[in-house]
């Protein structure tokens, strides 16, 4: 593996786990298919995504350009955090979606195999950067002092404003060298060898969740671990003296 391809990541990092939350859908079409799949950035919900490869750019000799590639990147957004109430109501508003574990190492050691001599080029995993107005612009203008290059193009979709700071995002990038056609790049996984753990909804009930457990075993095969998240759930020990 070439650490060039990891941003805003340490090697040490490479092990960390990260989360995805997905609606039951996407975890079943995920272990029928074997493949993952990484969407354009103008799928994104946040309109300000990939704004440095929508916007113009400056040459030495003054001509202002665009960027002809600029909807060439797929990416798939992971986070850090372990349990957030914010997640569970955006990403599960009918309370049936499921929260994935893997690792960084995994999901770019993944998205690396089938591309052989060209993962070094393709290939990239980061963190997010949350920057303010004036740090953006000046993350802008830095950017391709060393000029145009994959890895610097992947830094671009790594920046986001300082109010989604909250999400702590890992972001998976893949470029595609051919000029894209479609607003989906699928690639082939084992499932059960990227995914080690399944949270299911804090908020379902015990019979839900038991259920809920059953039918993915049934329909995934998936070994590993299927927890219920206990985000809602009082500390244990919720017994308070009074008066001693």
């Amino acid at each position: 593996m070439k650490y060039k391809n990891i941003i805003n990541l340490s090697d040490k990092d490479l092990d960390i786990y990260v989360y995805r939350v997905m609606p039951l859908k996407r975890l079943y079409e995920l272990f029928s298919t074997k493949q993952n799949v990484l969407v354009r950035p103008s799928k994104w919900e946040d309109p300000f995504e990939n704004f440095i490869l929508n916007a113009h750019a400056r040459l030495p000799d003054g001509t202002i350009v665009t960027f002809g590639f600029n909807n060439d990147f797929y990416g798939q957004c992971w986070t850090k955090l372990t349990s957030s109430d914010a997640l569970w109501r955006i990403y599960s508003p009918d309370k049936t979606s499921v929260r994935v574990r893997t690792t960084v190492r995994k999901l770019l050691t993944t998205l690396q195999a089938p591309l052989g001599e060209w993962a070094h080029e393709q290939a990239f995993v980061g963190q997010v950067l949350y920057l303010g107005d004036k740090k953006l612009v000046a993350f802008g203008n830095e950017v391709f002092r060393d000029g145009l290059n994959s890895r610097a193009l992947a830094e671009t979709l790594l920046v986001k404003r300082v109010a989604f700071r909250h999400e702590r995002e890992v972001r998976l990038l893949y470029f595609e060298k051919d000029k894209a056609q479609k607003d989906i790049y699928a690639y082939p996984v084992d499932p059960h060898a990227l995914i080690d753990q399944v949270m299911l909804d804090p908020r379902l009930l015990r019979a839900e969740a038991d259920a809920k457990t059953g039918e993915i075993r049934k329909r995934t095969g998936f070994k590993g671990k299927i927890l219920h998240s206990l985000l809602y759930a009082p500390p244990k020990g919720m017994i308070f003296p009074i008066g001693l």
